[in-house]
């Protein structure tokens, strides 16, 4: 069986997010311990597991994350990891339809070779931090909102794109959190440096300390920024270590993230 390693949300290798893609051979999914341990052994944020539908559905196919510790019910960039496998080594050149657990995703491929993924937009939901939380970030919180089922993260506003980049949170606090994860943000330092905001997310209670590139987050980041910058299409930076470039854009319920992809690793799994 052939295993992928794609980092996705960048135009070229060892930037953006990687994720682990298993196209599997069946028309079911293995048993859910056989692919715990896959995703624990490739020991990324995600590992996207998917495997063909019948024709005549509402899917093409069925597909699951898991982290290193957990299934999610949500990713964005391994989603596009697995998008970009089906175009390149499948030969799939129409939008894709994903049954996952956050029901129907598409993924369409664009003319400049970027694929642009259809997630349901988070619903944003004021909320109260608990008072250890700015202690833990290490920076006030102006603002925190819950980001509904689907994403499960609190998404929280900070002073300013320098605070963004020099958290160094107390990852052990931030896994007591009933959250999945926590999104850190602020608006660009600068308005003509091509991202309308930045980011950060931090996600030790599903075993991943710093995701590098988060799609699933921006579906929370676009309409919070819209509602703020006025406007309906951004692009976002996660400012991690391996940073990556998020272009959103809202549609009614819908947010569309576009990014780009590319396969570093091609190989068999052989457990």
């Amino acid at each position: 069986m052939r295993i992928r390693i794609v980092d996705a949300f960048t135009d070229r290798p060892f930037g953006g997010n990687p994720a682990g893609v298993v196209l599997l051979d069946g028309d079911a999914f293995p048993e859910d311990r056989w692919l715990q341990r896959v995703a624990a052994e490739v020991n990324l944020s995600e590992t996207a597991f998917a495997h063909r539908l019948p024709g005549g559905g509402p899917a093409d196919w069925a597909l699951r994350w898991l982290t290193p510790a957990t299934e999610v019910a949500m990713c964005g960039h391994a989603t596009l990891a697995t998008a970009h496998v089906l175009h390149t080594a499948e030969g799939v050149r129409d939008t894709l339809r994903f049954r996952t657990r956050s029901g129907v995703l598409t993924a369409t491929p664009e003319e400049d070779g970027a694929i642009t993924l259809d997630f349901p937009t988070a619903p944003l939901t004021p909320a109260r931090p608990p008072g250890w939380l700015a202690g833990a970030l290490g920076a006030p919180v102006l603002s925190a909102h819950d980001t509904g089922p689907d994403v499960g993260d609190l998404l929280v506003e900070v002073a300013d794109e320098a605070t963004v980049r020099s958290l160094r949170p107390d990852l052990t606090a931030l896994a007591r959190l009933e959250n999945r994860g926590v999104i850190v943000t602020a608006g660009a330092a600068d308005p003509d440096c091509g991202y309308a905001f930045v980011s950060r997310f931090f996600g030790p209670a599903v075993g991943i300390d710093e995701d590098p590139v988060t799609g699933s987050a921006h579906t929370a980041l676009a309409p919070f920024w819209a509602a703020r910058l006025g406007r309906q299409e951004l692009t976002g930076l996660q400012a991690s270590a391996r940073p990556g470039l998020v272009r959103t854009a809202l549609h009614g319920g819908r947010t569309r993230l576009t990014g780009s992809a590319v396969t570093v690793i091609d190989g068999e799994l052989l457990a």
